[in-house]
């Protein structure tokens, strides 16, 4: 008897989902204008308003709609916020290892601070300048500096100049400077010691030297390891093994 598979028909408010997302990446539905309403919607799709309805919030999380006030609905440009998170939920379920996001870290780091060093400007400067500030505060008070100390490398991946690097490297920072932390706890050097290559590589940066930022962020990045090693962790560690050191 001749077998016949079943058609796998996606659902209707998904067909919308996928559609509208196709004319905003086409550019035929543009940031920063308005959506046509639920009813002009559902009126072309041939669907009811529930279904467009649906469609829309789909598209919300993905950061392709954004509301202003409670009813109008404009084209958006998914941001670091709405990417970020949903990659390093796919990465933790991966069950990625510390040393698969150094590795990753290692590359895309030192490029961050080369291309910052040829392209950051003066305002720039100064907010970097805040951040050292406030990390040095923070370690001399023996207060976390986690938030510091990754806001840092966001705003450098930012001040690079190349928005494809910023967008990549997000969730791979997000994740392997969480322990940041633990290992200042374990290994009491380590949040000085990340403060002096801060440091380093601002006046490597103020002085726009590239080839010198991205020696002194290859170093920081290194150092992040030994860290790691010397608060009793394994490099094929899980990121979030909340484990006791060996």
């Amino acid at each position: 008897m001749l077998e016949i598979a079943k058609l796998k028909i996606p659902p209707a408010y998904q067909v919308v989902s996928k559609e509208l997302q196709r004319l905003i990446v086409d550019g035929l539905l543009k940031p920063g204008e308005q959506l046509p309403s639920e009813t002009d919607l559902a009126s072309r799709f041939g669907v009811n308003r529930s279904t467009v309805r649906e469609g829309i919030r789909q598209l919300e999380s993905e950061g392709l709609l954004r509301r202003e006030g409670r009813k109008r609905l404009l084209i958006a440009i998914p941001g670091e916020a709405d990417i970020s998170p949903r990659m390093e939920r796919a990465l933790l379920m991966h069950d990625v290892k510390f040393k698969e996001l150094w590795e990753v870290a290692r590359a895309l780091e030192p490029l961050a601070a080369s291309l910052a060093a040829v392209h950051i400007t003066d305002a720039q400067l100064v907010a970097l300048e805040a951040n050292i500030a406030e990390m040095a505060q923070a370690v001399d008070a023996e207060e976390p500096g986690d938030g510091l100390d990754t806001a840092f490398h966001t705003m450098l991946a930012a001040f690079s100049g190349n928005r494809a690097l910023m967008l990549s490297r997000e969730p791979i920072g997000q994740l392997l400077f969480r322990p940041y932390v633990a290992l200042g706890q374990q290994v009491k050097q380590a949040p000085r010691r990340n403060l002096e290559a801060h440091r380093a590589i601002f006046a490597a940066l103020s002085a726009h030297d590239p080839d010198e930022a991205s020696r002194w962020m290859a170093r920081h990045i290194d150092d992040l390891r030994r860290g790691w090693l010397l608060s009793g962790r394994a490099i094929e560690d899980r990121i979030e093994d909340r484990s006791e050191p060996r």
